[in-house]
């Protein structure tokens, strides 16, 4: 997978060098500082300097275009005319953070008047003027369809600007990611279950990536290929990785270690980053068995950046890997219960958990039944970390397209149900029962994906440069 590239470019007024020594230099300056910051989070910059016409403009173009950046952040240092700022970003083609940065809190007023020299006054308060063309920018772009976004503030010692370009970045690096990502769709739909069947090509529109579409055969012919030594060291690895309970029978995770390493050779042959899977058939031997001994090698595969969703469910994938990319986990979930003395909402889900993000070691129990599905065997048991906690959903809307549905609360300590499920309790401000109502009202499907941490802001927008609807709870 390539890299996310990040174009940066600065703007000001050629004719404004010759009047005004020094000026130009120091902007410069200050956009060599910007670079510094940006690469800080993130290192590849593509950087076409300070822009003060339109010949430098087109060039500037260019460049992003052939370099195939992101997303663009322009800084704004002082007046520029629009027509020095279009082309770059026409060619270009992505979305575009407008910074509207001063280079302090306020300009020295008293210093400021005190000076002697007009034309020196007015070049020092062109270093503070980076305000003045950001409507004429934002005009022009809006009416030829540019998509652009602002930050505004100050270019030292402000953490409102440092958290939203820190933001923007690992936003840009998520929307990259999706765009790159190769999802697997093992299997078929789990039959009656309407909310989550889902337009493919719809999904390819908003986020991009590749779909392959996969046999459960290519999964049990990878398991005739395991061999004693493998299956030996993947059953100390579940050990070492997993809390295996006592009456886990040994044959159990000898077969969930075939199905695991098979797992991770079917992921690399195809370069997947995530994958969706379900398969109810009966009456071969081989592919009930890797279905069977599925969840452990898939709940591995999730806590290192493969997320994979059972019940064939697509839009729930999606969102798990977005979650997954902003480093907060994305874990499969749907409601199990309401606990109205204790005013929380009991959410989990059988199969594969994403065990980066557990409270404590995941358990894997014995189960006589996979409820509603074909099968028996090994399952995970674990709780989502006690803190703070992202609910998001990918939505698909009456009539097409998609929408992003996010909600921030709390995983909280208490009783959960042993059941070899993963199951947690979570609390909302604004109360079990609103928060069921109003998620509800936005039509999810009944599937969503949890991860760690606050993240709405970053979700939103993610939104944005996806431009996409986002609701939050």
């Amino acid at each position: 997978m390539t890299s996310l590239k990040i174009g940066l470019f600065g703007i000001g007024l050629d004719t404004y060098w010759g009047q005004f020594p020094g000026l130009h230099d120091r902007l410069e300056g200050y956009l060599r500082d910007i670079h510094d910051q940006l690469s800080a989070i993130h290192p590849h910059i593509v950087n076409a300097g300070l822009v003060d016409n339109t010949d430098k403009a087109f060039e500037a173009g260019s460049l992003f275009r052939r370099n195939e950046v992101d997303i663009i952040f322009l800084y704004v240092s002082t007046y520029a005319l629009s027509s020095t700022v279009l082309p770059v970003v026409q060619r270009a083609k992505s979305p575009v953070i407008i910074l509207n940065l001063s280079p302090a809190a306020a300009i020295d007023y008293e210093a400021f008047n005190a000076m002697t020299d007009r034309t020196a006054m007015t070049g020092e308060w062109l270093a503070y003027c980076s305000a003045c063309p950001v409507p004429e920018i934002a005009n022009v772009f809006r009416r030829v369809g540019v998509q652009f976004h602002q930050v505004t503030g100050m270019l030292y010692h402000d953490p409102i600007v440092e958290q939203e370009i820190r933001e923007w970045v690992e936003t840009a690096k998520v929307m990259h990611t999706m765009a790159h990502n190769r999802l697997g769709c093992m299997g078929h739909y789990y039959s009656g279950m309407l909310d989550i069947y889902t337009d493919l090509t719809q999904q390819y529109a908003t986020f991009g990536g590749h779909i392959e579409l996969l046999e459960v055969e290519e999964l049990a012919s990878r398991r005739r290929q395991v061999n004693a030594v493998e299956i030996e060291q993947r059953v100390q690895h579940f050990y070492d990785t997993f809390d295996v309970q006592p009456d886990c029978p040994v044959e159990e995770l000898q077969k969930a270690a075939v199905t695991s390493v098979a797992l991770d050779r079917l992921v690399d042959d195809y370069g997947l980053g995530s994958m969706a899977y379900y398969y109810k058939g009966t009456g071969n031997p081989d592919n009930e068995e890797a279905i069977n001994t599925i969840i452990l090698g898939n709940s591995l595969l999730t806590a290192r950046g493969i997320p994979v969703a059972g019940e064939y469910e697509i839009k729930n994938v999606q969102a798990m890997k977005i979650m997954d990319s902003f480093g907060t986990g994305g874990s499969f979930t749907e409601y199990y219960a309401m606990d109205y003395a204790d005013d929380v909402v009991l959410m989990g889900h059988d199969g594969p958990g994403h065990i980066a993000i557990a409270e404590g070691k995941t358990k894997v129990r014995p189960l006589q039944v996979y409820h509603g599905k074909v099968g028996s065997g090994l399952s995970v048991e674990m709780s989502v970390r006690n803190g703070a906690v992202t609910l998001l959903s990918v939505v698909e809307k009456a009539g097409g397209g998609l929408l992003l549905l996010v909600s921030e609360g709390e995983s909280v300590p208490g009783p959960i149900l042993h059941i070899g499920n993963t199951n947690s309790r979570y609390r909302f401000p604004m109360g079990a029962r609103n928060f069921v109502n109003s998620w509800n009202r936005c039509g999810p499907a009944h599937h969503c994906a949890v991860g760690v941490g606050h993240i709405a802001s970053k979700i939103a927008k993610l939104g944005q440069l996806l431009q996409l609807e986002v609701v939050k709870i």
